[in-house]
């Protein structure tokens, strides 16, 4: 029975066979995805990162608060910014705040505080959690799992630019209050992260690793 608020559910159901197959499609082309840190500056358009950017907004969230938003940078100067301030803030983390077990982990990516990618690649995407929302009245309205639900909405973010063809790199400069500050957003929003998309470098490498099976991952009771 339809309810005021509510609407029918609009879900085809499959067979299971069909289920499988796409479960395993979807299993094989994750495996594909790699973390990204040589990037092309081949541009891309704007209207892949729009289609990218609704389909994180489907994501599950809070009471339905939708707490996030995403500031797609293509500018230079402020990708160019961006860099400065990023690279200001690895340095001070690597010379004198990370923990020597921080940087021993750190070690085999071949990671420091030259953030090049920050320029070269065509898109930022800098995630923001928002810790409370304004009603029609301007008055505050508080967003409920805001941390789970941005994060539940990146990773939805990473799946579509991946399904789009596009490499991604997730960077979490500490802090990164200065992201606020710079793209001009108000202070109930917070850094979430900045998510570097764009083609990989003809030249790119990545590391070799190896996924935890799943027998390591997951238990079935």
């Amino acid at each position: 029975m339809t309810q005021a608020g509510f609407e029918p559910l609009n879900w085809p159901a499959l067979p299971e066979d069909e289920m499988a197959r796409r479960a395993r499609a979807f299993r094989d082309e994750a495996s594909r995805r790699r973390t990204v840190r040589h990037f092309s500056d081949r541009p891309v358009p704007r209207s892949i990162i729009e289609d990218c950017i609704l389909a994180a907004g489907t994501a599950p969230s809070g009471a339905h608060r939708q707490p996030w938003r995403f500031v797609a940078v293509s500018d230079p100067e402020t990708k160019r910014r961006i860099r400065e301030a990023a690279e200001a803030e690895e340095t001070e983390f690597y010379e004198n705040r990370a923990p020597a077990d921080w940087l021993e982990a750190l070690a085999p990516l071949g990671t420091d505080a030259d953030k090049p990618f920050l320029e070269i690649a065509p898109w930022l995407i800098v995630v923001f959690a928002e810790s409370y929302g304004l009603d029609d009245a301007g008055e505050r309205l508080k967003n409920y799992y805001v941390q789970e639900s941005v994060g539940i909405a990146t990773g939805m973010l990473i799946s579509a630019a991946h399904a789009a063809g596009l490499a991604t790199l997730t960077h979490t400069p500490s802090p990164m209050r200065f992201l606020g500050t710079l793209l001009g957003r108000p202070e109930r929003e917070r850094p979430f992260l900045i998510l570097v998309v764009g083609h990989p470098a003809e030249e790119a490498v990545v590391p070799s690793l190896v996924r935890k099976p799943l027998e390591e991952i997951a238990s079935f009771v």
